[in-house]
């Protein structure tokens, strides 16, 4: 509601909401498109959506890198009954023929 985020809008309203809204999920995926209606290319909307962009980089990287590391921790099991073969093919003959 401040004076500087909605003198960008040419829509007032629900489909101003959904622009600003827009432009900030946009951003947050690295996409950082906006619609029409709104006027991104302002100091207050340039500097908001470039922080947005950065956070939501980084929230997603921090879990991906910690997932890797706790599968780079797992040890290595033998393969067995309940494994998936590594070659691309099944351990079993082929009943055909």
């Amino acid at each position: 509601m401040a004076p500087y985020g909605l003198s960008s809008l040419n829509n007032a309203g629900p489909h101003g909401l959904s622009e600003i809204l827009y432009a900030f999920t946009s951003a947050a995926g690295n996409n950082g498109s906006a619609f029409a209606g709104l006027n991104a290319n302002t100091p207050w909307y340039n500097v908001a959506l470039g922080l947005t962009m950065l956070i939501g980089r980084f929230v997603m990287i921090v879990p991906a890198l910690a997932v890797a590391g706790i599968l780079a921790g797992k040890k290595s099991v033998p393969p067995g009954p309940g494994t998936l073969p590594r070659t691309g093919r099944s351990s079993r003959p082929s009943s055909s023929g």
